[in-house]
């Protein structure tokens, strides 16, 4: 939270315009069109933006009071600040997105984490979630990183009872400079 408040200008600069069509094309052709999607975690605002001008209902949060000012400025939505501990929607969702947010969540609050989000969506709701592809968490300029590989999210997945794996894709970042480090891209459904 304090590496983005303190960095907000730069990090937004350098990811309110990026091109995430790709993991866009992994999430949303499983919803219903007009379908209600919470953005968790969702910085600059710049997916929230996008999925409100494709027609889709919004909602969307972050730990993060910069990140939620900005947000709320460039999409119009009343974005709450809440951190992922704190989420108290019950059946709201089509669709959850969350992208390179999970990431920041500690793995022994993970499980817990996933059962909240899981609350979250409605019967047969899906979650998009994104991890850096490593072996090993790591901690970098005052932010910690939980990683998973594709072996290792299985692992973790196998844990919870209350999601099915629709599909898992690696890709590469998208910001300029970073084409070398790769992610993890999730797409979960709930289970009745």
């Amino acid at each position: 939270m304090n590496y983005y408040d303190k960095h907000a200008d730069s990090y937004i600069s350098t990811t309110v315009s990026l091109d995430m069509s790709v993991q866009y094309s992994l999430f949303l052709p499983y919803l219903p069109q007009g379908g209600s999607i919470l953005d968790a975690g969702c910085g600059s605002g710049r997916d929230s933006l996008w999925f409100l001008s494709q027609g889709y209902k919004v909602e969307a949060f972050d730990i993060s009071v910069a990140m939620v000012e900005h947000a709320r400025a460039l999409t119009g939505l009343v974005v709450r600040k809440l951190s992922f501990m704190e989420l108290d929607y019950d059946s709201a969702f089509d669709g959850i997105w969350a992208c390179a947010s999970l990431l920041h969540v500690p793995r022994t609050e993970l499980p817990a984490v996933f059962g909240l989000l899981h609350r979250a969506l409605k019967p047969q709701g899906l979650l998009y979630c994104s991890f850096k592809d490593r072996e090993e968490d790591f901690s970098t300029d005052g932010r910690s990183f939980t990683c998973f590989t594709e072996q290792g999210f299985q692992a973790f997945l196998s844990e919870l009872s209350f999601f099915e794996l629709v599909q898992v894709s690696h890709s590469q970042d998208v910001r300029e400079g970073r084409a070398d480090e790769r992610w993890l891209n999730v797409l979960l459904r709930k289970k009745i």
